[in-house]
Parts: structure tokens; sequence; C-alpha cells
């Protein structure tokens, strides 16, 4: 990839080059691969040190377009626009960068709880689509949360979609799985945050009952809304303050609303 415009070169990108291996498929690869397309979201895994890298196929402008220098090493190859279409999802707005890689390493919740009142920690309670769980990332990062926190058996996959919801957030907020949701809020209890549950039915609105201190923010899904279990474990339940003939709004706008009113609530 050459300098850009005959002024400072660009930095390098500080991906890991890894073993190619085969594998076709709509945002899944070979086995234990995963297929990420679109500009912010490839450029994004390339400068991340976690990500164990594959293959790029790129068109020249796409390369050209990306903020760094790719390895001298790094394996690319070169393909038109309709032969990227050919590797990801149909009609996947791919914008000439397709990069395959590995799957980010596990992460402890305990690793990422840093009690940190400026820094709320997003549980999503079987929040199952891609695009929703991808938009939440994104909100997450802009806001600086600490983390997002998952079941592993109720949230998609690391995917080429929830990657491009993301816009390059996948990179940038850690991400937890963990086996039981009920018993991984405990730790977040034990750990000093107020676990506040959003709830359209509740009675308290979620400004008023904001704590100064850490705070997990629990989202469920559209309509189930949140698990009795998750419900019981949340030490108070709050609504948004949204008109009377809007029964609710999508779940990553409700995470986005609540993650401003965190970042905007007045000091102790």
């Amino acid at each position: 990839m050459s300098k850009g415009g005959g002024g400072k070169p660009k930095r390098a990108l500080r991906g890991r080059a890894g073993r190619m291996q085969g594998g076709r498929g709509s945002g899944r690869a070979s086995k234990g691969a995963v297929r990420l397309w679109g500009h912010h979201a490839v450029e994004a895994a390339l400068r991340n040190p976690e990500r164990s890298h594959r293959k790029l196929w790129a068109t020249r402008e796409a390369i050209a377009g990306l903020d760094g220098e790719l390895p001298p090493d790094f394996p690319v190859e070169y393909a038109e626009a309709p032969d990227l279409a050919r590797l990801v999802a149909r009609d996947a707005p791919h914008q000439g960068l397709v990069l395959e890689c590995d799957p980010l390493p596990d992460l402890f919740l305990g690793d990422v709880l840093d009690g940190d009142p400026a820094r709320p920690l997003v549980v999503l309670d079987q929040v199952t689509d891609p695009h929703n769980v991808g938009a939440i990332m994104r909100s997450a990062a802009a806001f600086g949360a600490c983390a997002l926190l998952t079941q592993d058996r109720h949230a998609p996959p690391e995917s080429g979609a929830l990657a491009k919801s993301a816009s390059g957030a996948l990179e940038i907020v850690p991400w937890v799985r963990v086996v039981n949701l009920s018993r991984a809020l405990e730790e977040v209890a034990e750990a000093g945050y107020w676990r506040l549950g959003l709830d359209g039915e509740a009675e308290a609105v979620l400004a008023d009952v904001l704590p100064a201190g850490p705070v997990a923010l629990v989202l469920g899904a559209e309509g189930e809304g949140m698990r009795h279990n998750v419900m019981q474990h949340c030490d108070a339940h709050a609504r948004l303050p949204i008109a009377a003939d809007m029964e609710s709004l999508n779940v990553s706008n409700a995470a986005a609303i609540s993650l401003y009113a965190v970042a905007t609530r007045p000091g102790p």
C-alpha cells in the first residue's frame, strides 16, 4: 500500500497476520474464523493487536483508503467488488474490504469491572439481533462504557453484520460472555455496581434513580424484556420518559439514551 498524497507517511497498522485457512459462507468463514467487512470494521480490526488475522481481500482503491500501512508480509488478495460480494452475506456493504480473522479472545468479567462511575457496564438479556448488538456496542464505545456483558446462549456470535453495525466498536468495547447472567450480575454487585434494569412498566424514571457511583444498565430483548430471574437481580428498575402513545423504543435506541443519561448525570 502506497503512502498517501505526498504528505507524511501513514502509521503502521498493528494487526498480526496469521496462516490463511479456506472457508466460504456469509459472515462465518472456516470453523473458528470470522469474516468482517466494511471500512470501519476492517480498519479497526487491523489496528487491534488482540486480533489474529488470516487474509484480506480488497480492491486497490479500498486498500489505498486505509489509514495506515499493512505489514509487508500481510496476506492480501486484490479483487474487484463483484468478487468480494461472493465472500459475504448477500447485499452486504463490504466497501471493497473483506477480512478473515480469528474471534477475539475470551474475557473474564472481573478483568473489565474497573469501578469507574463514569464508565457504565451494559448488560443485555436475550438481545439476539446482531444489528442491535452492534449498534449498542457503538453507543457503548461513544459513551465510554467499560464493557458489554451478555449470556453465551442468548446473544449473537461475532459476525460481519454485527461488526459493520458496530462501526469499529467491536474492537474497542470489551465483550464478556457468561454462562449464567444472573450469577454474573451477583459478581457485578460485589464489584460495587448499582444494577439498574430498564423496564417500560417501571414507575420510576431513569434520571430520578441514577446513582452517583458505578452503574450497570440492564436491557432486555424487545417485546419480551428481561427474564424474571434477571429482573430479580437488579437493584432498581426504571423507564425512559417516552410519550404514552408510543409503546417502546428499539433496544439499541434505549441503550443509547440510557448511556447518555449516565454520561450527563449531575456529579456527587
